[in-house]
């Protein structure tokens, strides 16, 4: 059985310490090494097969204009606020020389000549959408070959070249385009700090112990090494989308220290009852172990279902977290057993800080206080038995009330609104920001969003002329560049700008409407075939695409845990009890997440300057997560009551002794998660923002509103129908549920085992 070998690994990790954690220091050593010989750039790549954008983008491909590629834009404006492109001589020839250097940068294709255009004549250069219509603002955009011929250098060029024009030249000088967003380092490093410093306050204080608040970080960092050096290896192969290692950070640190502190607790709990250190480590990784396999398992399915949306960059995403995750587990059963044998019996003692914070946590000082709990002892403390006890003796009102309270957090959830945050979301710290504002005054909001149009004109002649034409009528359109023609294959590239941002819900609007009205009326019945693409338009698609999937996705993770949940407890009603309270937890933070970032509710609290819509693969992402994450406490408090009903057979006293045991655990744990979370929250980037925040706050809710109000109280209202179990299902499940403690010597001996089977 599981048990039994978490047993005998926990055991022997124990008694042989420093071999074990060698082995991870090997590990991690040589996974460092292979990042830096093999690893590559985290790279976006945010399309889909069988998109209209992924068509277009094959057929500029099948072109090659160029556009295919990445671009970058320098935008300027004098430094005299009077002088204009129009009639400033010197402002003139800064801008020549910021073209001609700009020019000569690696791996530059090409660059616009607003210069040029200039001297040509200024409506030439305003019409071209060079230069603003009052002369002030003029864009260099910069055309770059495809992603996979360029890396982080070549964004270092440009900036560089920046910072040192912006010495020399009479200009404002400010870049952005999607070479940044590919190459940008990813937001975290700080947070990652943040968070682990936040996670070693709240350990000393739950522990009172250096040592034992130690463990569990170092048992973090041990597997973050790994897992993101992994994960910079995969980068190497494959495009690893740049928010996965901030996310598989955000995700490992939470899970990593909360399953050590589930086993941390139990082994404190055993070398309070005498146990031998190497005893007590193995029982702790046999009993607390399996739930951390168990749920640290369920995460992992539950992110590697994101593939059912069809999505490449969430499937190799969500793969690459759930290495992260994975390893956490593994480190939990070896790594961790390894450090609590090293550590011997010290980990036995709490000092006077540990007492000061069980007082704390319990409100009663002195004797009480050092009453003995899953934190530092053994017994769970009086203030969270009499708080279960209360709930459990009036669980109807409680039931009402919380699950009240949490499907009206979850209304905001009927706006959801889906896109991407653009560049004018960023902080105006940002160069990114500051472009995207002087885009936004000179030429219009959609100039930061154009929009590219594909066309095949399939030997039409006068397809491309109506096609123009009619996209230029649209109300959504401001303006049409020239058209490009390449002469080998006819393939033909408008470049559009819509009149409205690319986060505005008027340009999803405007490209379905070009799609299903304007390019169909323009090429009419013939074999001419036109595509919509672009950066805007592949979001769009995306988050259509992952709205679609949402529901299959949902019912697939739903029914997997479900499953599980039934195999592990040996129940029907409790599975899915859990289901659907993990669904609510989930929902409220989904409500948090959209009062927050589309109505602006609270946003300057974590630094967002402009209400945005939610990212489109956001929502499908935490769903996996969160549920995974919620089963960690809940497989955790479950397992105790069911521990606890088979060895009394009482309902009740299972629910209050099972849940009040397990509480100050899952408290101390939510507090870690939540901390690290919205450490996060506070980054720059609003896509990690969202991450974050929803994270933190489903986290907080499940530990609270769900595993303190609405477990204790729908158990007690179900009763002893909560481990209800038909006959034949009882026939056709496995023995050996997590919920028995096959490893203590109480299980083995006469202790009643009830079991509720429909006969």
């Amino acid at each position: 059985m599981l048990s039994k070998a978490l047993l005998r690994l926990g055991a022997s990790a124990a008694r042989r310490p420093w071999r074990v954690i060698a082995a991870w220091l090997v590990v991690a050593t040589l996974a460092v090494l292979a990042a830096v010989a093999f690893g590559g750039r985290n790279a976006d790549s945010i399309t889909a097969p069988g998109l209209d954008s992924q068509r277009a983008a094959e057929l500029i491909e099948r072109a090659g204009t160029g556009q295919e590629g990445m671009t970058a834009q320098v935008v300027v404006t004098p430094l005299d606020g009077a002088a204009t492109f129009f009639d400033h001589d010197s402002a003139r020839t800064a801008l020549t020389r910021l073209q001609t250097e700009v020019k000569r940068l690696p791996h530059v294709l090409g660059a616009s000549d607003p210069a040029g255009a200039l001297d040509a004549g200024g409506d030439t250069a305003v019409r071209g959408g060079l230069v603003s219509a009052d002369g002030r603002i003029a864009v260099v955009r910069v055309q770059y070959p495809d992603q996979s011929r360029l890396s982080a250098e070549d964004l270092d060029a440009l900036v560089d070249l920046g910072d040192r024009l912006r010495a020399e030249l009479p200009l404002r000088i400010e870049m952005g385009g999607n070479l940044f967003y590919a190459f940008s380092d990813p937001d975290g490093g700080a947070s990652e700090l943040i968070g682990l410093l936040a996670a070693a306050a709240i350990l000393f204080l739950a522990f009172g112990s250096l040592v034992a608040a130690a463990l569990p970080i170092g048992m973090a960092v041990f597997g973050l090494t790994v897992g993101v050096a992994t994960m910079t290896v995969l980068a190497g192969v494959t495009d690893v989308p740049t928010f996965a290692p901030v996310l598989g950070s955000m995700v490992g640190l939470g899970v990593g220290i909360d399953y050590a502190l589930f086993v941390l607790a139990r082994h404190r709990e055993y070398l309070a009852r005498g146990l031998d250190p190497h005893e007590a480590a193995g029982r702790a990784v046999a009993t607390a172990g399996r739930p951390v396999v168990f749920a640290g398992g369920t995460v992992v399915v539950s992110i590697l279902g994101l593939a059912v949306a069809n999505v490449p960059f969430m499937t190799v995403g969500g793969f690459a977290v759930s290495i992260v995750v994975l390893i956490m587990v593994v480190a939990s059963v070896t790594l961790l057993p390894a450090f609590l044998g090293a550590a011997g019996p010290r980990l036995a003692r709490a000092g006077r800080i540990g007492r000061i914070g069980r007082a704390l946590q319990t409100g009663k000082p002195g004797r009480l206080a050092r009453r003995r709990d899953p934190v530092a002892g053994a017994a769970p403390a009086v203030g969270w038995r009499r708080w279960i006890g209360h709930v459990s003796r009036h669980p109807m009102p409680y039931a009402v009330g919380a699950a009240g309270l949490l499907l009206t957090a979850t209304l905001p959830v009927l706006g959801l609104r889906v896109g991407l945050p653009d560049d004018g979301s960023l902080p105006h710290s940002r160069t990114e920001r500051r472009a995207y504002d002087l885009v936004a005054e000179g030429f219009g909001p959609g100039t930061n969003g154009p929009l590219v149009i594909a066309a095949d004109p399939a030997g039409d002649p006068g397809v491309l002329d109506r096609l123009v034409a009619t996209v230029a009528a649209d109300p959504g359109i401001a303006s049409v560049a020239p058209t490009h023609i390449d002469r080998a294959t006819g393939i033909a590239t408008l470049v559009v700008f819509p009149t409205t941002s690319p986060q505005d819900e008027a340009t999803a609007d405007t490209i379905v409407r070009l799609r299903t009205d304007v390019l169909p009326t323009a090429i009419g019945h013939g074999p001419a075939r036109a595509h919509v693409g672009g950066a805007a338009a592949s979001l769009s698609d995306v988050g259509q695409r992952t709205s679609e999937r949402l529901p299959v996705f949902v019912a697939a993770v739903l029914a997997m845990s479900f499953l599980l949940l039934t195999l592990v407890f040996r129940s029907v009603l409790v599975p899915l009890k859990a289901v659907l309270l993990n669904l609510l937890s989930i929902g409220a933070a989904y409500g948090v997440m959209i009062a927050v970032f589309q109505w602006g509710w609270g946003g300057t609290l974590i630094g967002l300057e402009a209400t945005v819509p939610i990212v489109s693969f956001i929502p499908m992402f935490l769903f996996a997560i969160l549920f995974g994450l919620s089963m960690d406490y809940e497989v955790f408090l479950l397992s105790r009551v069911r521990e606890e009903y088979l060895r009394t057979g009482d309902n009740g006293t299972a629910i209050v002794e099972g849940v009040s045991g397990t509480a100050r655990i899952i408290t101390s744990a939510a507090l870690i998660m939540v901390a690290v979370f919205l450490s996060f929250a506070v980054a720059e980037d609003p896509s990690t923002k969202m991450f974050g925040l929803g994270l933190a706050t489903a986290i907080f809710i499940d530990a609270t509103v769900v595993r303190m109000v609405l477990v204790p109280a729908t158990m007690t209202l179900l009763g002893r129908t909560n481990w209800w179990l038909p006959r034949w299902l009882d026939r056709l499940l496995p023995r050996g549920p997590v919920g028995t403690d096959d490893t203590e010597p109480e299980s083995t001996g006469e202790a009643p085992r009830p079991r509720l089977v429909d006969r």
